[in-house]
């Protein structure tokens, strides 16, 4: 801030060297960048992982979006570490939770016996099943979509059940 203040000759020789200093710090970045999504690229066609090769290509021709990590400090200075952005985000982060009042607020929602959110409907539900996509591949349970929608009211009244008994405990059942 010095520099903008007092525009001596000293000062504006310093303001150029960073300047240089920083297009010199982006440029080692992109070449870094190119060279690390080169060799991505290389590897995923020698293995044939076509779908990473063409998003790859994708990327690449985006081109480079060079991310600076810049942060105003509590006095309004820049920071660019970034173990002190992590630490003005923790900051920043634990002021908003530690509103006045806002632990009581917590607290008095986890205890209420109305819900906050009302359970879903069967016809939500059924709403829901009906969407489902058909020739997709099995979730981790392995029932495919077709079987969901082939069930017709029966699985969807049973979904509907489960998913209700879910959400009133709030936790999943051991069976």
């Amino acid at each position: 801030m010095q520099w903008v203040q007092d525009p001596n000759q000293s000062n504006i020789h310093d303001q150029n060297n960073v300047k240089r200093e920083a297009s010199r710090h982006f440029r080692n970045r992109k070449k870094k960048y190119l060279k690390t999504k080169t060799y991505e690229l290389e590897t995923n066609s020698k293995i044939k992982n076509i779908r990473d090769t063409y998003r790859g290509f994708s990327d690449v021709k985006k081109g480079y979006r060079p991310r600076t990590d810049i942060v105003r400090d509590v006095k309004g200075d820049f920071v660019t570490d970034c173990y002190s952005i992590l630490a003005r985000r923790r900051n920043h982060f634990s002021s908003l939770q530690s509103v006045h009042g806002a632990n009581d607020v917590r607290q008095t929602e986890i205890h209420t016996t109305v819900p906050l959110v009302p359970e879903p409907s069967a016809f939500k539900v059924e709403l829901v099943i009906e969407k489902l996509k058909r020739h997709k591949s099995p979730g981790i349970d392995q029932i495919p979509a077709e079987l969901i929608k082939a069930g017709g009211r029966t699985i969807c009244y049973e979904i509907h059940k489960h998913f209700n008994s879910v959400w009133n405990m709030e936790e999943l059942p051991d069976e």
